[in-house]
């Protein structure tokens, strides 16, 4: 049965770099970057999800985090139909930010990649869709701290 899935995911920012997720499309041979997070699970809320999604994925802990908007989004991803509605988070975290900027990370439960992407040289789409036009208006934001 088809399903809505519920996502949070963060947008670590340093120096002008974006730490995410790299992946790739082999039905469509595209490669991509993904927001790092996961699924909302029952009874959390998005931002107690996007802090348990970090702890899981990476092993660290976040510090202060901002809704930054809420993008739906209907897709298609090796060659499967998707759905999914995803909060997406501006995130703060010392342990992020003790990162190297070459370092080469992996997501601890599957392995995929993560590393520091330049903002100004982002070469493929960022997923969810909508969160590269939430992270550029964040970074205009004279708000952000």
């Amino acid at each position: 049965m088809a399903t809505i899935r519920n996502l949070a995911v963060g947008l670590p920012i340093r120096n002008g770099h974006l730490l995410a997720e790299e992946g790739k499309d082999t039905v469509k041979d595209s490669a991509y970057l993904r927001a790092i997070g996961g699924g909302i699970e029952f009874g959390e809320t998005a931002e107690v999800a996007l802090r348990r999604e970090f702890r899981e994925e990476l092993g660290m802990q976040l510090g202060n985090v901002w809704l930054l908007g809420v993008v739906e989004n209907i897709y298609v991803h090796q060659g499967l139909p998707g759905h999914q509605i995803a909060h997406v988070f501006a995130v703060e975290s010392s342990d992020i930010d003790s990162i190297a900027l070459d370092a080469q990370l992996h997501i601890l439960d599957e392995g995929s990649p993560v590393r520091w992407i330049n903002i100004e040289q982002l070469n493929r789409p960022l997923y969810p869709e909508g969160a590269s036009d939430l992270l550029q208006r964040w970074l205009a934001s004279p708000m952000k701290s």
